[in-house]
């Protein structure tokens, strides 16, 4: 009985611990990250804006050719 015990918890870790990271993985984040935090939100927006940035540049360098 003690054996069945063993195995079930460690069933129900491996689960756990699995959940986590598979989460992780499809949320494109670091394997060992905390999957409830909101950081996502904070790189989402500093992406946004070095794109904007960028494209800016190029409209401006097209607009000096012509």
């Amino acid at each position: 009985m003690r054996f069945v015990r063993h195995i079930l918890i460690g069933i129900v870790i491996g689960a756990v611990i699995g959940l986590w990271f598979g989460y992780n993985l499809g949320r494109e984040r670091p394997i060992l990250s905390n999957p409830f935090s909101d950081s996502r939100l904070q790189e989402r927006a500093k992406d946004t804006a070095e794109e904007s940035l960028k494209d800016t540049k190029r409209v401006l360098r097209d607009q000096l050719k012509e």
